[in-house]
């Protein structure tokens, strides 16, 4: 992964054009037929008192309860969900996997579904492919990868996701010391919109540098509500000891992630959502500590996503040693179209090599 410094002179704003919606006069016809009117209404009232029920005209709108006030009630289906977690922990015969859990809220995307991931920023053509390539090349690019993992597995739909790093790490220190640039909502937007338009996910990844998760996560709050947006941390920018981001791989621990945990929770609660996905990337010993401490709870769902770039035989040893023998829930997997073929060779793990791996990963991530 890079740090790159953003120049904030260079930062769009996005405007926005209203319509102005037209109405067609219409004629009062009804003033003609106002007698006519009169006297149905009459009969009618009389025909009603004479029988002693009151009736309801077959056109007439009844008045029904809001969405709000009288929400869908959801069944999760408790079978398929412990169907499907088997699938994922691939014969692990240890007791690892499956994770106990809790079972999801209804309306959870994992296990049902699996999650391929494009990340970047829009400002930066090197930290990741969502940026490296203008938007309609970038996502036909992410659309032939959904069809790649939906071909080498077709028991899970594949979902397509934006995993947009919406702060960033610096090499400077800025105005206020933190070492983080928060990018504007109008990219954020952006990101939202894109995603609609190819029916996936928006993943909101915070590097928080000098600042901390409970800072940082709050700004986000009116895009977490929203139903398909989610949370990405990333412990490797998470410098507690007042170092420059890139010069030591950063740590969260166990409180650093429950408190993002907490957060989402809260919304998932408050505004009656189906659970968030919580993405926590990892590829040292170091970058995540207390593991066994992250909290499982049915509002929010925790993906271990093995971070790190490099050849294939320590990219396995990487995500046995750091995300098999330390399960949390769910497990995620990220490749790098450059950093993994660097060697000339082709690295770069194919869905059905990475569908052979304890525990199989659900949600997989490209830059």
């Amino acid at each position: 992964m890079h740090t790159t410094v953003i120049n904030t002179d260079d930062l769009a704003v996005n405007l926005k054009h209203s319509g102005t919606l037209m109405k067609k006069p219409v004629f009062p016809i009804a003033f003609f037929l106002l007698p006519f009117l009169t006297i149905l209404l009459f009969f009618t009232g009389c025909t009603q008192g004479l029988s002693g029920e009151e009736s309801t005209p077959v056109n007439a709108i009844v008045p029904r309860k809001s969405a709000a006030t009288e929400p869908v009630t959801k069944v999760l289906d408790t079978a398929a969900y412990d169907k499907l977690v088997n699938v994922l922990a691939n014969g692990d015969s240890t007791g690892k996997w499956p994770v106990k859990t809790p079972y999801p809220l209804a309306g959870a995307v994992l296990p049902y579904h699996r999650i391929v991931a494009f990340y970047g920023n829009l400002y930066s053509k090197r930290m990741g492919i969502l940026g490296e390539l203008p938007k309609r090349e970038m996502l036909a690019k992410l659309k032939g990868e959904v069809a790649r993992w939906q071909a080498a597995d077709t028991s899970l739909t594949v979902i397509p996701a934006l995993h947009y790093i919406a702060v960033t790490a610096q090499g400077s220190a800025g105005k206020d010391g933190k070492y983080r640039l928060r990018m504007p909502d109008s990219q954020i937007d952006t990101m939202v919109s894109w995603a609609k338009e190819i029916k996936g996910l928006v993943f909101l990844d915070i590097q928080v540098a000098h600042s901390t998760v409970k800072e940082e996560v709050p700004r986000l709050g009116k895009y977490l509500e929203m139903p398909d947006v989610h949370l990405g941390i990333d412990p490797e920018f998470s410098l507690k000891n007042g170092e420059v981001p890139g010069s030591k791989i950063g740590t969260f621990n166990a409180d650093d992630i429950n408190t993002a945990v907490d957060y989402l929770a809260d919304i998932v609660r408050k505004n009656n959502l189906p659970p968030k996905i919580l993405v926590v990337h990892r590829f040292t010993q170091g970058m995540v500590k207390g593991y066994e401490n992250i909290k499982k709870l049915p509002e929010v769902q925790v993906v271990m996503d093995m971070d790190g770039w490099g050849d294939k035989i320590l990219k396995q040893s990487s995500y046995l040693r750091y995300i098999y023998k330390e399960p949390v829930q769910f497990s995620g997997f990220k490749l790098f179209y450059h950093n993994d073929t660097k060697t000339g060779m082709n690295q770069l793990y194919t869905p059905q090599e990475l569908l052979r791996f304890t525990p199989k990963p659900i949600y997989i991530q490209y830059q």
